[in-house]
């Protein structure tokens, strides 16, 4: 039995060879016949040029591999456009947000007050000033860049005995134009403070201050109560008109 078995595979050896070489044999006549062939090789999509005309060792993938690194390298292109775009809409949303302000006024035994035009209030006591936007010698906040800004003021006085009269108009400014006020003309009240806080639209360079009407007066805020402050809340490239 063993001796049939090596007979058996003996034979299945030297089939495998004979089948083998006989293959080799009809690719080479293939190859052959080809290189032999005039005008184009009938082979649809395939590169038999490549394959069966030139010399071995010849990269028949070479052009799909170059259309494919040109496929790829296109798309990291517009991959890194894209991650650029939102990089400048990321930049846009939350770079130089560190944009705010808060100023009082000196210590005032006496008044602030009165003059013969409006007088804008120079809140000289700098408590916050990122971005550097306020300028305490013009008591103004120019705006940084452009963007939706919160400010709030208070106004404060105290004219003393009773009976004194209690006069003061101050008003928030936009280059030039008012956007809120404060006032008090009364003899019943000695003493009196009020705050106001306005969201505005600005855009970079736009002035934003605080102004006290002329012929009105502010008095006795020893304790710093008059006060001016503004942060940006966010940042935008352009402003409706």
């Amino acid at each position: 039995m063993k001796t049939a078995a090596l007979t058996v595979v003996g034979l299945l050896g030297a089939l495998c060879l004979c089948l083998r070489t006989e293959a080799n044999t009809a690719w080479d006549s293939l190859r052959q016949s080809a290189a032999n062939w005039t005008g184009n090789l009938p082979c649809g999509g395939w590169d038999c040029d490549c394959e069966f005309r030139q010399p071995k060792g010849c990269c028949c993938v070479a052009r799909p591999l170059f259309e494919l690194e040109e496929a790829t390298f296109m798309r990291m292109v517009g991959l890194w456009e894209g991650l650029t775009d939102l990089n400048k809409q990321i930049d846009e949303v939350t770079g130089g947000r560190n944009i705010a302000f808060a100023a009082f006024l000196s210590s005032t035994p006496g008044c602030f007050g009165p003059f013969t035009r409006n007088v804008s209030i120079s809140y000289q006591n700098i408590t916050l000033n990122q971005g550097y936007g306020y300028n305490a010698a013009l008591g103004a906040f120019t705006a940084p860049r452009a963007g939706l800004y919160s400010f709030s003021y208070t106004v404060y006085s105290n004219v003393g005995p009773a009976n004194e009269r209690l006069y003061h108009k101050v008003q928030l400014m936009k280059d030039g134009l008012v956007i809120a006020s404060s006032w008090e003309d009364n003899r019943e009240d000695s003493e009196d403070s009020a705050t106001q806080t306005v969201l505005l639209q600005l855009k970079q360079g736009n002035q934003v201050y605080v102004e006290l009407v002329s012929g009105r007066f502010l008095c006795a805020d020893t304790q710093g109560y008059n006060s001016f402050s503004g942060f940006l809340v966010y940042p935008f490239a352009d402003v409706p008109v």
